[in-house]
């Protein structure tokens, strides 16, 4: 039940790339949305229609990622500086497609007043129908940070985007930034809609086969081996229609997290 993202993928590489390598996905991965990278409303909607032609559940729009690239192509996080930008490029894709059409955010980049940043930007989208914000809860400093740095110095500032939530009880606003464990999820959902796991999710992806049973009460956990055992069909699917291994074993590193034996499972 847990909603899956792809990676940020940008505009220009969905409308003139090789479509199923960048966005291919299996059945087995829905719900799951397709989180794009522009700031061209034109472009934006073409992708919008391509996503939900694809049989994608949903489509985001990242003005979060604060790399170099994304500031030199005026995407991502410097579209905190241009909230009626956000709003054309929103309604734009809400206009070209039938799936619900999101917006992923931080509190503002370098010297904004976060909650003004904040709120001024989903106000902005707001009003066009957009009803569902992820809000990771820090600042991007666009000058003087590296990307990674980005997602650990800047400060969480939980308690703004609860008061989001508060300001709109009609939106759907979820919490993202810093969460390492599905306790402290569990704790965050007194207050928001929702939970995004980032690096947790990639680092340690057992947690994920706990999320159905504790957060929707559906079947049961999946642990570590029993999520391998439902991994070999589709990487021997994959195999034979010509994917390198390593592009599929990179991204189980960490599935033994925490047990005996982990190191030589990573070896």
């Amino acid at each position: 039940r847990a909603l899956l993202y792809t990676e940020m993928v940008t505009a220009k590489a969905v409308i003139h790339g090789d479509r199923e390598r960048l966005i291919g996905f299996d059945a087995l991965e829905h719900p799951v949305a397709l989180q794009l990278g522009g700031s061209d409303p034109v472009e934006l909607a073409q992708c919008a229609g391509i996503a939900a032609e694809w049989g994608y559940d949903e489509v985001n729009l990242n003005c979060g990622c604060p790399s170099d690239r994304v500031q030199s192509g005026a995407f991502g996080a410097c579209l905190m500086r241009e909230p009626q930008l956000v709003a054309d490029c929103m309604q734009a894709m809400r206009e070209a497609a039938p799936i619900p059409a999101t917006v992923k955010c931080r509190l503002g980049v370098d010297d904004q007043d976060p909650r003004a940043a904040l709120f001024a930007l989903v106000e902005a989208c707001a009003q066009t129908g957009v009803t569902t914000f992820i809000v990771h809860a820090r600042k991007a400093w666009l000058k003087g940070l590296s990307p990674k740095e980005n997602r650990d110095i800047p400060p969480l500032d939980y308690e703004l985007v609860y008061e989001l939530k508060r300001a709109r009880p009609d939106l759907t606003i979820s919490l993202n930034g810093g969460i390492a464990s599905l306790d402290a999820a569990a704790a965050h959902l007194a207050h928001v809609d929702g939970v995004m796991l980032g690096r947790a999710a990639y680092h340690e992806p057992a947690l994920l086969g706990q999320v159905d049973r504790r957060f929707f009460g559906a079947g049961g956990e999946v642990g570590p081996f029993a999520a391998l055992d439902a991994y070999r069909p589709y990487m021997q699917a994959q195999l034979a229609a010509g994917t390198p291994l390593a592009h599929m074993t990179r991204h189980m590193l960490g599935l033994m997290h925490g047990l005996p034996g982990a190191r030589a499972f990573r070896r």
